[in-house]
């Protein structure tokens, strides 16, 4: 089997160093034996539909969150759907979210037929902000579903406390946190159920779109993957209304290949961390790793009320950045109908106006981490 990857390039003396945002080559290109193996035993064993190699990649990655069930499924916005439907969430409900994240996480709830009612987020962290969630919540409330955004967990000790004081779901979108702790505790293990993607340019990511569903309540597992598979209970007997929300073999393979490796991969995102925030200067907004947490710095997103001179003068110096996010979710034409109005989430709407995110990925050379250190540091 021959997998080609396009070459590395490096830096041009006589022009800008060009950093990119992300490089997927660079880390296939450290891991492709080990990959290429993976993927000639999967194709050996013709199993390319659940079977033994999702099973293997479900039993590992739950002894790594320190769960009872591991759940692969198709990708992280699917583990959604499969997590909100397992939990009953339905038309008539209202599910506590916050407005500042990828749109997956409020199309799922839409998608389930109920309401997406937001909470504004904490400045510090970029998450759900508990005291904004406790203001919104209603006889309706059937769920709280915070993300954990950037790689950083959001405020699960006052949102459990909620969750169990209102008798509702608790559901982390942890897509961009794997590994992330609080108080020790991974994301994902906190709620009901958690939801991981593995989408390429994640902590850790497959070749295409993957995901999973994390619980230790034995019959949320046994309702998701009846759910992931058309809600059979066996072969051709649906008992439910599910969907074909399965990962499959080869994806599972190459993230078998890769978990091993994830710890020093978010080790390598929080040195890089380090020396920005050690460079960086005083006019830049940095992010904070707040108490009792571990950040695994999905991305790391500086705030500047000059976002966009701020992108330019690193676009300059050959520094790709990305604006994460652009428009929150209350202000988007899908959600018109919810009937927000801009000024409803203050500090959701300032970061989205704010915040850029500069290259964090593990695979950065030196040179590439010096770099962009030195632009923070003339800032």
């Amino acid at each position: 089997m021959t997998l080609p990857l396009p070459a590395l390039s490096s830096p041009a003396s006589a022009q800008p160093a060009r950093i990119p945002f992300f490089d997927l080559a660079a880390q296939t290109s450290e891991l492709i034996v080990e990959i290429r193996a993976a993927l000639e035993r999967v194709i050996g064993s013709q199993r390319f539909i659940l079977g033994e190699e999702v099973a293997a990649f479900e039993r590992e990655i739950a002894a790594f969150l320190g769960v009872r069930h591991a759940i692969g499924v198709s990708s992280g916005t699917d583990a959604l759907t499969i997590a909100l439907t397992a939990l009953g969430v339905g038309p008539g409900d209202e599910v506590v979210t916050t407005p500042y994240t990828f749109f997956a996480t409020t199309g799922a709830i839409l998608r389930v037929g109920a309401r997406p009612v937001f909470a504004d987020i904490e400045r510090a962290s970029f998450n759900l902000d508990p005291a904004r969630v406790a203001e919104v919540m209603s006889e309706r409330t059937r769920a709280i579903l915070p993300v954990h955004l950037f790689g950083q967990a959001a405020d699960m000790t006052a949102l459990r406390a909620l969750a169990r004081h209102h008798s509702v779901a608790l559901i982390e979108d942890a897509a961009q946190a794997l590994g992330a702790t609080l108080h020790g505790e991974r994301v994902g293990t906190w709620g009901d159920m958690g939801c991981f993607s593995f989408f390429p340019s994640k902590n850790l990511g497959a070749f295409g779109d993957g995901g999973l569903v994390s619980t230790n309540d034995d019959r949320l597992a046994a309702l998701a993957r009846s759910l992931r598979n058309h809600g059979f209970g066996a072969k051709h007997h649906s008992q439910r209304l599910g969907g074909n929300f399965r990962l499959d073999a080869l994806q599972a393979a190459i993230l078998r290949v890769k978990l091993p490796h994830l710890a020093s991969f978010n080790a390598r995102r929080r040195e890089h961390a380090a020396r920005y925030l050690q460079s960086a200067s005083g006019s830049l907004r940095l992010p904070r790793e707040l108490e009792a947490r571990q950040h695994v710095y999905h991305q790391f997103v500086i705030r500047s009320p000059e976002r966009e001179a701020l992108a330019a003068r690193l676009a300059a110096r050959g520094i790709a950045t990305e604006h994460y996010y652009p428009t929150p979710i209350h202000l988007q034409k899908a959600c018109a109908d919810l009937g927000y109005r801009a000024g409803a989430f203050p500090e959701a709407e300032a970061a989205a106006r704010e915040s850029l995110a500069v290259p964090i990925f593990p695979e950065l050379e030196g040179w590439m981490v010096s770099t962009v250190a030195e632009a923070l540091a003339a800032e």
